[in-house]
């Protein structure tokens, strides 16, 4: 570039940026660095912040708000963060101690009442401070020392609410302020379309958008901020629902799958022979699996179900519907033990099927033998790890394919295995039960089948929270259990940021119950530095029944069922969170006898507490799921990031579910009739391309 054309360039920057703070020629679409006092880098730190144009500006909204009205002391609470308004009676006294740490105090008098202030760390503000000026403090109030921890000192006590932004790294909060303010100065607010219909609008007494906009960043009282939040919730969230009931629409549309065509009466006949009689939870997630893969759409269906509520079963039932069409099944697990689980329950299901079992540790010719088998279709269900994902893996007509706890498969290793069919129709299985709403919108593009209900004959298990002293009773009533042929876990510690340390407590405690309970009572040990084939012979013996006592580290969370185990004790259980502890929990109870889990805990913290007080109140996993979404956020529960979950402004899928609820029934709705006119303003600006990610 010129020195004449960057100089001309220059010029017409200035007049433009002029001609903008006179309210000429903008839009909504221009940049925000033709706004005064927005420089270079003022915009770069802008950008950071996902605000480009004046649009943006408007729509970043602030996540809290400061009252710096004057309030009277007699009103105030303890904790309460407000501004006092009165006059300085004695003067500002700064006390050093320790390397720049210090404490500046004075008194002030509000009426008849005279209170305490103290700043720390701010021995600048003294020269604010004049005995007999009246001065504005805001900051927190601590009852109990009928004193005022300041916060800030304000030139002049202001009414109504000052909003709090997020801010980047060399940002002020009154520059942003400054900058938003201009931005409605300029007056384009009036351009921001409404992007709701009318009858919406009417149906939830819901601020127009204009107006809602302007009272999330200067709100006139609370109740005025109050209902503008709730519209802004319910604009995003109805969208995002908008958004998934489109992609639902667009794959059904786009991708027919396999019409699975089996004799209804060789089905009937395997459910009426089964072992056990299906819960209604069971059936209805059956008939809707069945249902799905017998019509002309591709299937993607999730089926989550409680530790213990038979979704294996059911899942086999729809292995055997696409083998009954002369098609092939496949079931992908996270692990090896689980795995041969999941192949030796099939086999005893379908004895009269061919059945493999792919999984890494096999010797060459019979792993030959199996892809073989694959390849010319003699092998009609195959389960298997991750190897059967892997290069030299054909199928011969592979029509259905199952994924086993989902969320330990990443997107890609899901597609892998999708893609060795011919569109073959896929169910995902989880055990991590997730709230119905959340799942729905979790997973908004598929359709989810649930299954909460317990199977007949299964006992409740008594479940108690019990601290490190109280630990020597517990093992002298194991002692008594172990002699009438129980069985009992033992999980050793969490510890996340070390794996040597997990096993050396695991070893540890291992050596400290062989010792207690002596050598002639058999305890075995299961960590992850193990070998698989190791691994899988110690749980193969423990449920035989040769070792009476398993401690093992968090590998057994998923793994082969045992049902004469009836005791878990987890020490410091309050390490792990609710869904992990229901998981573990879930590996006893799964006979007919009485089963006990005992959390061994000395918990530091109140959510520890609480957490172990929940454990102990219910075995419902969908409460503990919603409780422990409340305590950890959807982000730790199922992964934001890898789930494509997109970022809300205001929004909360966890608090604010009711308003999720709401918002997918109306995104429904519309899609029942997508042709209304006032329905066609929302779908044609409906960008679906990429999903969310």
């Amino acid at each position: 570039m010129t020195f004449w054309s960057f100089f001309y360039l220059s010029i017409k920057e200035k007049v433009v940026k002029q001609l903008f703070c006179y309210n000429e020629l903008m839009k909504l679409t221009d940049s925000i660095q033709y706004l005064k006092g927005v420089g270079p880098k003022s915009f770069e730190n802008y950008q950071k912040l996902g605000i480009s144009t004046i649009q943006d500006l408007l729509l970043y909204f602030p996540f809290r708000y400061e009252d710096f009205a004057g309030r009277s002391i007699f009103e105030l609470v303890d904790g309460e963060k407000a501004t006092v308004i009165g006059e300085v009676v004695t003067p500002a006294n700064v006390q050093y101690y320790g390397f720049k740490r210090n404490r500046l105090t004075f008194k002030l008098k509000q009426g008849e009442a005279v209170v305490a202030v103290s700043f720390f760390n701010q021995p600048y503000l003294a020269d604010k401070i004049e005995v007999g000026k009246e001065v504005a403090v805001y900051g927190k109030w601590e009852q109990k020392k009928q004193q005022l921890l300041g916060m800030k000192i304000l030139t002049q006590a202001e009414d109504g609410f000052s909003p709090v932004y997020h801010l980047t790294a060399g940002m002020k909060q009154s520059s942003l302020v400054k900058t938003i303010q201009m931005a409605f100065e300029s007056g384009l607010l009036s351009e921001l379309n409404e992007n709701l219909p009318d009858y919406l609008l009417k149906k939830y007494r819901l601020m127009p958008r204009q107006e809602a906009v302007r009272a999330m960043h200067f709100p006139d009282d609370m109740e005025m901020h109050k209902q503008a939040l709730r519209r802004v919730k319910f604009e995003e969230l109805f969208y995002f629902q908008l958004k998934l009931q489109a992609l639902k629409h667009k794959e059904k549309a786009q991708r027919f799958g396999r019409r699975v065509i089996f004799d209804q009466r060789l089905m009937e006949e395997k459910i009426k022979n089964l072992p056990f009689e299906l819960t209604g939870a069971q059936q209805k997630s059956l008939d809707e699996i069945l249902a799905d893969m017998s019509s002309a759409y591709h299937m993607n269906r999730l089926l989550q179900g409680d530790v213990g509520s038979g979704k294996t079963v059911v899942a086999s039932l729809a292995m055997y519907a696409a083998v009954l069409s002369g098609l092939q099944a496949a079931i992908m697990v996270p692990t090896e033990i689980l795995a041969r689980q999941h192949f030796a329950n099939l086999q005893n299901l379908f004895p009269e099927l061919k059945i493999s079992l792919l999984v890494s540790g096999l010797k060459v010719a019979e792993r030959r033998a199996i892809l073989e088998s694959l390849a010319n279709g003699q092998t009609q269900m195959v389960v298997g790890t991750h190897a059967l994902i892997q290069e030299g893996v054909d199928f011969y007509d592979l029509g259905l394919v199952i994924t086993d706890e989902q969320h330990r498969f990443g997107v890609n290793q899901r597609k892998v295995l999708r893609e060795k069919g011919q569109n073959p129709d896929v169910l995902m299985m989880t055990a991590t039960p997730i709230p119905r709403t959340l799942a729905i919108t979790t997973f908004g593009d598929m359709d989810v089948s649930i299954i909460d209900e317990l199977p007949k004959g299964r006992q409740p298990i008594t479940t108690r929270w019990v601290k490190h002293e109280q630990l020597p009773e517990v093992l002298k009533w194991i002692k008594e259990e172990l002699e009438q042929q129980a069985q009992v876990y033992f999980i050793s510690p969490l510890i996340e940021e070390s794996e040597a340390l997990d096993l050396k407590n695991a070893v540890a405690l291992y050596e400290e119950l062989n010792q207690y309970f002596g050598e002639e009572t058999g305890i075995g040990l299961l960590h992850g530095k193990m070998k698989n084939e190791e691994k899988d012979q110690i749980m193969q013996t423990f449920k035989a029944g040769d070792l009476s006592v398993l401690v093992s580290t968090t590998v057994i969370e998923v793994g082969v069922d045992v049902p004469n185990a009836t005791i878990m004790v987890i020490m410091d259980a309050d390490r792990f969170g609710l869904s992990q502890l229901h998981q573990l929990r879930g590996r006893v109870g799964r006979g007919s006898k009485k089963s006990y889990t005992i959390l061994v805990a000395n918990p530091k913290t109140e959510s520890g507490k609480n957490r172990m007080k929940i454990m102990c109140q219910t075995q419902n996993g969908f409460r503990l799921a919603e409780e422990d979404l409340k305590m950890r956020g959807s982000g730790e529960i199922f992964g934001v990031r890898q789930s494509g979950l997109p970022e809300f402004l205001a929004a909360d899928i966890v608090n604010d579910y009711n308003i999720l609820e709401v918002a997918r029934q109306e995104a429904q709705e519309i899609f029942k009739t997508p042709d209304r006119p006032e329905y066609q303003m929302m779908l044609a600006d409906l960008d679906v391309d990429g999903g969310f990610d």
